[in-house]
């Protein structure tokens, strides 16, 4: 069984209604209230917004249906069965309605979260939790008296306000730090957990509840903290080993074995609930198989993740029993639904996600390098660490290959102390990487020159990519045609990637790719191209490429071969001398402009692509800049030209 199940029954025998080894006090529920905040938090963190974007409608009619049929159950169920009123039953069928996404760690464990079935989940999970927390909020205000002509422009306006200063200033903010001040990853990771708990304080002055304005802040953040990035390691690791466990003790404590002696009226209340719980839920997720076209596993999962029961219907039941609408065998029925809830979801979301997870490993991988080896660059401290950054959103995780730090030390004199210095500098290099759980290995070389010894180096290593920088403040024929990179593209064989970083990437709202003409012809496409979509997923930005217009439909064709998993939209200009006024038109301080480079001899070879990147380079110095430069076949060893139909 998964390990949250043990953390669940832990916290219910050793906590102060059964063997009361420990107390829930208020550290238990202080930590328990910031591992909920968490959980919504990380699981808005990291859906993939395309995918959201793309099967919207999923999570909108999956969330209709996860409040609308427990809800309907629920009513008649707690007004005939249980003989509540009619403001008590809609309250307690608003419980069934809610749910909590306690299993989502197991979801990103198994590495399905970001699954259409699982992101259906989680959106929907913010529809149903939002309108159950608004009857919650109309329910209590009548009883209370609170209710008059004005209370819903209030409820809406405040709602409204609250939303938008979230989704629209929470970005606009973070890019400002993650720009200006942010200089270590504690500075950024205490940014972060400062908006989030912020965002959740603030939630009752709308109206709201403060899982809901968690789960904005991370819809806020998904896409300035990449998924492979060291404070998304950062945040996940001090979930995972504290709050997230505290969280689950603390749920556990909630179980008072007494209940079952209390009489009949509490095994009908709690059975009841359960079972309302159970089948509206389970009805929910089943109708995903029709609707939506999801697999027996598929809906599953959706079920578990959508059956836990515990920060709204905490809320509602305490409300409810504050303001004399349920009694102690209403609230004894929703701790013994918690529980039960809590302990079946995990094991039917740890059990069908396996399945979705060597389904989807089962599935033909996606046209690139067979092996990916990353090879970087580095000559100080300072120009490493933007490297290493654009390393690890590009390197693939799932074959595990550990990225390739390298310095060179030129031969002569003074060389045993300069591998010394490179040496400490690696050393940090590696604690960077270690830090984000990305391996490293890193390599000294002693050459006569840097392009040497980086060429010697991957030629050992067989690197698939190498990416190096350049000083940021230099002319532009130094920055792409310099000694360094010109003996480096003697090597026709792997990827080589230039970059001038000014400022962090996960600030960039687009990024644009110029592609020069037949570049989709050139051999190396396919596996340039995949490391450039795979950028642009970790960024959760689109891609605009630019073209000439004759060769859209052929540019088109490839890439859609390439089956990329973010957006993109192709702009055409009728010459390629004219991409230049384009990018006047387009570039602005938060884009990332991309170069497509050819080396001499290739296919798409022109001598214009010799100066272009050079005219870029000073017309926009402070805009971060990238040169991608495709591997191409020897011309000697190679006498097949490919079609722009041909996916291979």
């Amino acid at each position: 069984m998964p390990g949250m199940v043990g953390l669940l029954a832990a916290g219910a025998l050793l906590g102060p209604n059964a063997l009361g080894v420990l107390a829930r006090d208020q550290s238990f529920v202080l930590f328990g209230t910031v591992g909920l905040l968490y959980i919504m938090f990380t699981a808005a963190l990291e859906i993939d917004m395309a995918v959201l974007k793309r099967y919207r409608l999923h999570s909108l009619v999956f969330g209709l249906l996860t409040f609308a049929i427990p809800m309907g159950l629920g009513v008649p169920v707690a007004r005939y069965l249980l003989g509540f009123e009619w403001p008590a039953a809609i309250l307690l069928a608003s419980m069934f309605a809610s749910h909590t996404l306690l299993t989502y760690p197991i979801a990103s464990r198994l590495g399905i979260a970001r699954n259409q079935a699982v992101t259906t989940a989680v959106g929907g999970t913010i529809i149903t939790d939002s309108l159950a927390l608004l009857v919650l909020a109309v329910i209590a205000g009548m009883t209370r008296g609170e209710v008059d002509e004005q209370f819903g422009q209030r409820l809406a306006l405040g709602l409204s306000l609250y939303v938008a200063l979230i989704l629209f200033g929470v970005p606009a903010l973070a890019r400002w730090f993650f720009r200006h001040v942010a200089r270590d990853g504690v500075a950024e990771f205490v940014f972060v957990l400062a908006t989030v708990f912020t965002c959740a304080a603030v939630s009752h002055l709308a109206g709201s509840e403060p899982i809901v304005g968690a789960f904005l802040a991370g819809l806020a953040l998904n896409r300035l903290i990449p998924h492979n990035s060291t404070l998304m390691n950062r945040i996940q690791f001090t979930g995972d080993a504290l709050f997230i466990p505290f969280f689950l003790l603390s749920v556990g404590m909630l179980l008072d074995f007494g209940v079952f002696l209390a009489g009949f009226k509490a095994w009908a209340v709690a059975i009841s609930m359960v079972a309302t719980v159970f089948v509206g839920k389970w009805l929910a997720a089943e109708s995903t198989r029709p609707l939506l076209r999801y697999s027996r596993d598929q809906a599953r999962v959706v079920f578990g993740l959508s059956v836990p029961q515990a920060a709204a219907t905490l809320a509602a039941t305490m409300v409810g029993f504050e303001i004399g609408l349920f009694d102690d065998a209403v609230v004894n029925g929703a701790i013994v639904m918690i529980l039960v809830s809590c302990f079946v979801a995990p094991i039917l979301v740890d059990r069908h996600g396996r399945n979705m997870a060597q389904l989807e490993a089962l599935q033909p991988p996606e046209m690139a390098e067979s092996m990916q080896r990353i090879l970087v660059g580095c000559s100080s401290a300072s120009s490493a660490r933007p490297l290493l950054d654009l390393a690890m959103l590009i390197r693939d995780p799932v074959p595990g290959q550990p990225i390739y730090p390298v310095a060179v030390v030129d031969d002569g004199e003074g060389a045993s102390e300069a591998v010394a210095a490179s040496e400490k500098l690696l050393a940090g290099v590696v604690g960077q990487l270690s830090s984000a759980n990305v391996p490293a290995h890193p390599l000294t070389r002693i050459d006569l020159n840097a392009a040497s010894g980086i060429l010697r180096a991957r030629r050992e290593l067989r690197a698939t990519l190498t990416i190096v920088g350049w000083r940021q403040r230099s002319a532009g024929t130094e920055f792409f045609f310099g000694s360094l990179v010109e003996q480096l593209l003697q090597d026709r064989q792997y990827s080589l990637l230039a970059a001038r970083l000014a400022t962090p990437l996960n600030t960039c709202r687009r990024i644009i790719v110029a592609m020069p003409p037949h570049a989709e012809l050139e051999e190396g496409f396919f596996a340039g191209m995949a490391n450039v979509t795979r950028l642009a997923r970790q960024l959760g930005v689109g891609l605009l490429v630019l073209c000439e217009r004759g060769h859209e439909a052929a540019l088109r064709a490839r890439l859609l071969a390439l089956r990329p998993q973010c957006e993109f939209r192709v702009q055409t200009v009728d010459a390629w001398s004219g991409v230049l006024r384009a990018l006047n038109e387009l570039a602005t301080p938060d884009q990332l402009l991309l170069f497509v480079g050819v080396r001499p001899g290739g296919y798409a070879w022109r001598t214009s692509l010799g100066t272009l990147p050079e005219r870029v380079a000073r017309r926009f110095p402070a805009l971060n800049l990238l040169v991608l430069y495709l591997p191409t076949a020897d011309a000697e060893n190679s006498d097949v030209v490919m079609s722009a139909e041909d996916p291979r």
